[in-house]
């Protein structure tokens, strides 16, 4: 086993899984429970993760310097690296901010830095750096900004990275943590399989004889949740698809003609486009919109449950990436309250079920492979739960909901015919609230922005923008300022993240 201490990474829930990966156990704890967490388990290293805080700020979250006298291999990751030059003697400062892709250059490559390259691309997110090494430690590796990139005390089996490792972008990162979960911590290799009969005996242990109503989004998530469900419960399993209006236009045609073949259960469809549209009247913050959003999808649910005798679960498709990022651990920063998890009213009336909780998504979607559900499903890019209300910058109306829609049939379209959507984890646009000078049909107009994302990932913790070719930008772009209403122009986001989320809000 291996001990990772959170201090609030976006990411530091991925060190976990990427271990898991090659099959060494880890165990999280927080900062203050480090101690009783090293006692009680043993463990054959430690992973100090990231965060958002810095060490020199008056409360910023620390352990114990006796655990480094200890002997158990140490590995600090961003501001876990800061946190042990920090408590060692070194010297950390608010010096060269690094946001997204850098490249860093082996200088030293022993030990857990032995790596099939030198030079690599790292994902970076820190605003501070160690500028003097603690006694004992040498550079093996540096960014043309920050020298002590990649650092080693290889007497006392320490290790530093001013990098994410974890991350799905940076280049050998998972060769560098098999590194140190095998040579310093002398764990073994052994591949681990994702058992959905597991997932599904957990769901009966809970469930037991009680009613589910299921979410269902017609997204892969939902749609492996729904499965899982429906195999521990049986007729116990109630689907109900919520027709806010905010959705895809061909999600409710394409559940009505796929989902009898992969549930076998009565899937319950409630039109309720009105009733959300009317609760975004004059809602314009982001934040306001999803926990709008996540209280009325809970009423609708709730109303759907009181007609049936006995349900006492909530079944949601929620995801790791939907956790952290709506402040999921003690030291995370909140970037968003995601309609499924932070965006929830406090008193729901029934118990949340949630068995994909702590996957991924390219996870979810090996489970969807291992239980033979549809390619079309398994493909389909991820949309968000609030749906165009989080694409739609300012106040949701029906003609710009109208709008986001076709520019969405567009750039769908586009994607698909110029065989680029099978290999883009998301594509879509976005209605900025921005506007902008237009001439058409030699008269000036004065319309809105409409902002292109397109990208690739694996796990939604990353991702880097895509390529997409010139010609089929132009034709996107052509065709939504003839198509859409009142847009004056398309822009395209070139933005990874970090320090961008998928989202524009």
């Amino acid at each position: 086993m291996i001990l990772v201490v959170d201090f609030g990474s976006q990411t530091a829930h991925l060190i976990g899984r990427r271990l898991r990966q090659f099959g060494v156990t880890a165990r999280y704890c927080n900062p203050n429970d480090v101690l009783s967490a090293i006692e009680e388990g043993k463990p054959k290293g430690i992973i100090l993760s990231g965060g958002p805080a810095s060490v020199y700020e008056d409360g910023a979250p620390t352990v114990p310097k006796i655990i480094f006298e200890f002997g158990i291999p140490i590995l600090g990751i961003c501001y876990g690296w800061q946190l042990t030059a920090w408590l060692l003697g070194g010297k950390v400062e608010n010096t060269t901010k690094e946001y997204g892709p850098e490249t860093v250059t082996l200088t030293n490559a022993t030990s857990i830095f032995v790596l099939p390259k030198k030079e690599f691309t790292v994902i970076v997110s820190h605003g501070d750096s160690v500028t003097t090494l603690p006694s004992g430690f040498t550079v093996a590796g540096s960014s043309k900004t920050v020298v002590n990139s990649a650092v080693a005390d290889l007497k006392r089996n320490i290790f530093g990275v001013q990098f994410h490792p974890e991350a799905d972008h940076t280049e050998y990162g998972m060769e560098l943590l098999k590194n140190f979960a095998t040579r310093a911590c002398k764990e073994v290799y052994k591949p681990l399989m994702l058992s959905p009969s597991k997932i599904i005996n957990v769901i009966k242990e809970t469930v037991k004889d009680a009613k589910v109503v299921c979410a269902v989004s017609g997204g892969v998530d939902s749609t492996v949740m729904v499965y899982m469900v429906q195999k521990a419960v049986g007729k116990n399993c109630i689907p109900v698809y919520v027709d806010s209006g905010l959705m895809r236009p061909n999600t409710k045609l394409r559940l009505e003609n796929i989902f009898p073949n992969i549930v076998n259960a009565d899937l319950i469809i409630i039109e309720a486009k009105n009733r959300f549209l009317e609760s975004l009247v004059s809602v314009i913050e982001p934040e306001e919109k999803r926990k709008t959003i996540g209280k009325l999808y809970i009423d609708i649910f709730r109303e759907a449950a009181d007609k049936y005798n006995s349900v006492k679960f909530l079944a949601q498709g929620t995801i790791y990436s939907d956790v952290i990022e709506s402040k999921g651990s003690m030291h995370a920063s909140k970037i968003k309250s995601h309609h499924n998890v932070g965006g929830l009213p406090k008193d729901i009336p029934l118990t949340l079920l949630e068995p994909l909780r702590r996957l991924y998504k390219d996870e979810v979607r090996t489970l969807a492979k291992l239980v033979g559900l549809p390619e079309e499903i398994i493909n389909e890019h991820p949309f968000p739960g609030p749906g165009y209300a989080v694409r739609i910058r300012g106040e949701v109306t029906g003609k710009r909901l109208e709008q986001e829609t076709i520019a969405d049939r567009i750039v769908i379209e586009e994607m698909k015919q110029a065989g680029l959507y099978d290999k883009l984890f998301q594509c879509f646009p976005v209605m900025t609230g921005a506007y902008s000078t237009a001439v058409k049909g030699d008269g000036r107009v004065f319309a809105e922005v409409v902002a292109i994302r397109a990208y690739e990932s694996r796990d939604i913790m990353t991702s880097k923008w895509a390529h997409v070719p010139y010609e089929v930008l132009e034709k996107i772009s052509s065709r939504i300022v003839n198509e859409v209403p009142d847009v004056s122009r398309v822009v395209y986001d070139i933005t990874t993240k970090p320090p961008a989320t998928m989202e524009w809000e």
